[in-house]
């Protein structure tokens, strides 16, 4: 039974999205104010969290950074009603791992959380890769570069898992989305391009000597991406 946090100011689709999680199997803990989901979040355990932003006391946003914090190795899904791109990318680079524009088709949304809670479920391989002087350790999900550790979200480390189980190898995008995300992924793919991005940065900024070799993320423009040895 996975643990859920729903945080929704509308009562009617807090009652149908607990109802409808809950007889999925789910044991759900529904708040209606971001401040009181965070308190819950810093004293229980959460596999995932389903986060509106539009909140009535405290930014969504806010919201999510200050659970990323506390629950780092949770999925976190926001439920937005922002059409804009710079707000959805602005989620993702607060710490979330999905989203979904409402309205929210409830089919999509419970597919979606299985597929997370699947993921996460099967993470715990045991084999490592080395690429250059990046390891990726899978058994432990660390991953380290010349020896030293780069701390990695949920998402940022499947996907860095993703790409490093075959350098060299040009993956579509839609391989990834379905491999990383949701085999049932339609839509924007830009959380994609937000967690390469992210990737990229804590890639570069490893303080290591020039003579380690630090593989980069290279993009197949039209394509998708590429992990090779600097």
């Amino acid at each position: 039974m996975a643990q859920l946090l729903l945080v929704e100011d509308d009562a009617t689709i807090g009652n149908v999205l607990q109802a409808s999680l809950a007889s999925s199997g789910h044991d759900v803990t529904w708040h209606a104010e971001g401040r009181a989901a965070i308190d819950f979040a810093t004293t229980a355990p959460v596999d995932l969290v389903l986060l509106d932003l539009g909140l009535p006391d405290i930014d969504g946003i806010d919201v999510c950074r200050r659970v990323r914090a506390v629950q780092p190795g949770c999925v976190i899904v926001m439920l937005t009603a922002r059409h804009e791109e710079m707000d959805v990318v602005v989620g993702l680079e607060a710490g979330a791992d999905d989203y979904l524009v409402k309205p929210i088709r409830l089919g999509e949304l419970l597919a979606r959380i299985r597929a997370h809670l699947r993921r996460v479920a099967t993470a715990g391989s045991d084999e490592s890769q080395v690429i250059g002087d990046l390891v990726v350790d899978a058994g432990r999900r660390r991953v380290t570069v010349g020896g030293e550790e780069i701390t990695l979200r949920t998402k940022e480390f499947d996907l860095l898992a993703r790409l490093a189980a075959e350098p060299g190898v040009a993956l579509s995008r839609a391989q990834l989305m379905a491999d990383v995300w949701d085999t049932n992924w339609f839509g924007s793919t830009k959380t994609l391009d937000v967690h390469v991005a992210a990737l990229r940065r804590k890639l570069e900024s490893v303080a290591v000597p020039d003579s380690v070799r630090i593989p980069r993320i290279a993009t197949l423009r039209g394509f998708g991406y590429r992990l090779e040895e600097d």
